[in-house]
């Protein structure tokens, strides 16, 4: 996944909005989101080539997600199980410990890790040789990129003018996306799905074999809803996933 945007607490009786897009080679495989009969039960999308998943929420209330970072490393195991295997927690603190003990015992490629519920914001940056800094988010609007999230932009150094571009875009996505007066969760996510597909914002992307492969509305609170995009969002219409708990 390449673009993560989260208000937290940001709206009165659902305190998570996500909206992302997940940018993946175009020949690499994966399923849609479906209910995940576990415990706790889990609603996300499956990468069926590592077996793992980029985005996902559990009953308890603790949403994952992860997107990729650009910064020299390599791992032994797949970032989407560590998103998986978080999401079988009951809290986004004890996901979060789990996450850390996972980076003393392995190794993985950098990242940033998203874990949230009700009562934290907490985002993950991992570098190679590191076992993840945690991040506690204030309540508000909230960016992740490859290149940094929320204004900490670095500038990679394989493909340094894409990344300054990827900041200079997730600035304005994320201005964009400040709540309007007045404006619900369900307005806001709606708008959110809107700008992920306007190539203004340089969200969705088309380079050939590598680009937005899907986009993902989620709204957590007294009213839980998932909406997917099986393809970029300025093409693809999201719909609601079935049973979603």
């Amino acid at each position: 996944m390449c673009t993560l945007v989260a208000a937290w607490h940001a709206f009165d009786n659902a305190p998570l909005c996500v909206a992302a897009n997940r940018d993946e080679a175009a020949n690499r495989p994966s399923t849609p989101p479906f209910v995940r009969d576990r415990d706790p039960t889990v609603v996300a999308p499956r990468d069926d080539r590592a077996g793992g998943t980029w985005l996902g929420y559990n009953a308890a209330g603790v949403l994952v997600a992860v997107t990729n970072r650009w910064r020299a490393g390599d791992g032994d195991r797949s970032r989407g199980l560590l998103v998986d295997e978080a999401l079988g927690y009951r809290s986004a603190a004890a996901a979060v410990d789990h996450v850390r003990a996972e980076l003393e015992a392995r190794r993985y490629a950098p990242f940033h890790l998203l874990v949230a519920d009700a009562e934290n914001c907490l985002l993950v940056v991992h570098d190679s040789g590191d076992t993840g800094v945690v991040h506690q988010l204030s309540p508000g609007v909230h960016a992740v990129v490859n290149v940094g999230f929320d204004g900490d932009w670095f500038t990679p150094t394989e493909r340094p003018e894409l990344g300054r571009q990827q900041a200079r875009n997730t600035e304005r996505l994320r201005s964009a996306l400040e709540p309007k007066p007045d404006e619900s969760a369900a307005d806001w996510t709606s708008r959110a799905g809107t700008l992920l597909g306007d190539h203004e914002y340089g969200a969705c992307i088309h380079r050939g074999q590598f680009g937005t492969r899907s986009s993902s509305l989620v709204r957590l609170g007294e009213q839980r809803r998932f909406e997917f995009a099986d393809g970029p969002p300025c093409d693809a219409e999201y719909r609601p996933v079935e049973d979603a708990v």
